[in-house]
């Protein structure tokens, strides 16, 4: 007996042997790779397969499947008409419409076993128009071959999914100026759409002199304007306009810490809460403070009325240094009272004994901006003495040390506020003589903040595995 490959046994392809459903992997010269519903691999002879007599083709190529903006966004009558469409071109393809099981015997002319594809192509083509629906061959064909690339998006009249354009029908060269006139309001003082329009109207006469385009009507004009503005803060907030129009247009990337001070972030920022110096003046402190990626804990926080280059640099040593108990602190603070690996440590270092618990972190790389406090000589010769790396993020990319930007929220959110002397982060949200219920002095406020990071913050934010002691 002669036998010869079907044209439909390809990779990707699902068959029918023994009574079990198999798809092909691969087809060679020989052999035949198959993986059946358990996921089970196997490798059989080539001219095995073709003399089984149970060999059936259940189904051709899959095609590939239509996304979500054109299942959820195309009008159901469109989609219904896709999907009739859908049943007839998987007839000729396999031989079977979708509602037709393999438990039932195929229609003979769309049998792929003894039909060709012409002719289950032209058998659909006679069965339409003896329904009443007249249709070419051509019609068929190309639909068939746009199911096989596509999928049902092939299927489906492109008019329903065709999107409409930002610009609508205004004249492109119109829509370039007006693009160039909002990517110009960056930078500038927040300004009015009338701006923009007499910005736009300069663009196209430097531009194209007496051959420039007219602007459409003030009211398409507006919202050309609208469109092309969107999520841009054209006419908004300046600082939020300029922050947006820093952003990467790619998507962020991430970086993850294996372990603790592998990647550390260190900044500044006012904290509001106003204290009593010691001059007696009463004014805001700044806050700093280096945070672990790795465990989400804060190592070390310094109170400063300005942050200087010393002060980042004792940072630095407040880091390495176990965090004393005070005098007054619950003893449910004590670091032999955490999961952190207390006995272990307390042989290498004495000091643990009686440390609260704040994890000891050496950080290994340091994350910074170009703040003139940690691009001083200063900081990096500490950095340097203690073997810790220096990675300056890009100017003007917060996102790059994004975890210790939205750190501080919480220190408002979950400290400053409750604190006397709390004056709000900006002056719409102060109290009324807000600056006289100042009581704390900056070493008192300091001892507060310490006490909130072991009890509040390591115990809300942290990632502290519990390790065998």
């Amino acid at each position: 007996m002669t036998v010869s490959r079907p044209a439909g046994l390809q990779a990707g392809v699902e068959i029918r042997l023994g009574g079990k459903a198999h798809a092909v992997i691969a087809v060679t010269g020989t052999s035949v790779r198959l993986e059946d519903a358990a996921g089970e691999v196997i490798a059989i002879p080539l001219a095995v397969v073709l003399s089984d007599p149970s060999l059936e083709l259940v189904a051709g190529v899959r095609a590939p499947l239509a996304g979500t903006d054109v299942v959820e966004t195309v009008a159901a009558g469109t989609l219904e008409q896709a999907r009739w469409w859908e049943g007839h071109i998987l007839e000729v393809l396999t031989g079977r419409p979708p509602e037709c099981g393999p438990e039932l015997a195929m229609r003979a002319e769309y049998d792929p076993a003894i039909t060709t594809l012409r002719q289950r192509e032209l058998a659909k083509v006679a069965e339409l128009e003896a329904a009443g629906r007249k249709v070419t061959l051509g019609t068929v064909q190309r639909l068939r071959l746009g199911y096989e690339r596509q999928g049902l998006r092939a299927l489906i009249d492109g008019r329903a999914i065709r999107g409409a354009s930002v610009s609508g029908r205004t004249d492109p060269r119109v829509v370039e100026a007006v693009q160039q006139a909002i990517d110009e309001e960056t930078d500038q003082s927040t300004g009015t759409v009338s701006r923009v329009q007499r910005k736009v109207r300069k663009i196209l006469e430097a531009r194209y002199g007496a051959q420039a385009p007219p602007l459409p009507s003030q009211r398409t004009f507006y919202r050309l304007v609208e469109r092309l503005s969107s999520g841009k803060h054209t006419f908004g907030s300046a600082r939020t306009r300029r922050s947006l129009a820093k952003q990467p247009s790619g998507p962020f990337g991430t970086v993850t810490a294996a372990r603790p001070g592998e990647w550390t972030q260190i900044d500044s920022t006012p904290l509001d809460v106003r204290v009593v110096l010691d001059n007696g003046l009463v004014d805001r402190v700044e806050l700093t403070w280096l945070i672990d990626l790795a465990t989400r804990s804060i190592p070390a926080a310094v109170l400063r009325p300005t942050t200087k280059s010393v002060d980042a640099a004792l940072l630095l040593a407040r880091s390495l240094t176990p965090e004393p108990m005070r005098p007054g602190w619950a003893d449910a603070l004590k670091m032999a009272r955490s999961v952190l690996p207390h006995r272990r440590l307390a042989g290498i270092d004495e000091r643990l004994e009686h440390a609260a618990a704040r994890p000891v972190i050496v950080p290994e790389t340091i994350v910074l901006d170009h703040g003139m406090v940690f691009m001083s000589q200063t900081f990096r010769n500490a950095c340097r003495a203690m073997g810790v790396n220096v990675q300056p993020s890009h100017k003007g990319s917060p996102w790059e040390k994004g975890t210790v930007e939205t750190s501080f929220s919480a220190v408002g959110s979950l400290f400053a506020q409750y604190v006397a002397g709390y004056v709000g982060g900006s002056v719409e949200n102060r109290g009324k003589d807000a600056e006289q219920d100042a009581v704390w002095s900056m070493a008192e406020l300091q001892e507060l903040l310490d006490e909130w990071i072991v009890d509040r913050f390591t115990d809300r934010r942290a990632k502290i595995p519990a390790l065998t002691c």
